[in-house]
């Protein structure tokens, strides 16, 4: 019985990550992103990151997060800024151009969030949050947001 329940936990795992991923996708394709230059812009909101601190928080290499940023910043979505605490190096900040992509992309991604979960009752979305929290605390993702 335990295999049963472990693959029905595997693919109920698997088909939300397919069902987020696919709306993540669409509503960055509609924003005229891909996902890698969503997720940078979403890093970057509230942050002036270095490369390395990009490649590190994303999960790149930096050679890959240098790219990404250049891209970016080709696009006008993004600066680049002298490091105040190191001159060798930069800093890569939003730009209000790309600001205001992200922040529509999220809010479009937060209203069909909403409505994935809207067969759920307020009590059990905070249930899952709290709980998804825990799984990403356990799996070194860190706490849960404040």
């Amino acid at each position: 019985m335990e295999s049963t329940e472990n693959q029905t936990l595997t693919e109920a795992a698997a088909r939300l990550t397919f069902s987020v991923q696919a709306r993540l996708s669409g509503h960055a394709a509609t924003a005229g992103l891909s996902v890698q230059q969503a997720r940078l812009l979403g890093f970057l909101r509230d942050r002036e990151p270095t490369i390395n601190e990009i490649a590190a928080g994303l999960g790149l290499d930096k050679s890959s997060a240098s790219g990404l940023v250049d891209r970016a910043a080709r696009r006008g979505l993004v600066g680049r800024t002298q490091n105040a605490s190191d001159g060798r190096s930069v800093r890569i900040l939003l730009l209000p151009e790309g600001r205001e992509l992200i922040e529509a992309a999220n809010r479009a991604f937060e209203e069909d969030m909403h409505q994935l979960f809207s067969g759920l009752t307020p009590g059990e979305v905070r249930e899952w949050t709290v709980l998804t929290y825990k799984l990403l605390s356990h799996d070194g993702e860190g706490p849960a947001p404040v």
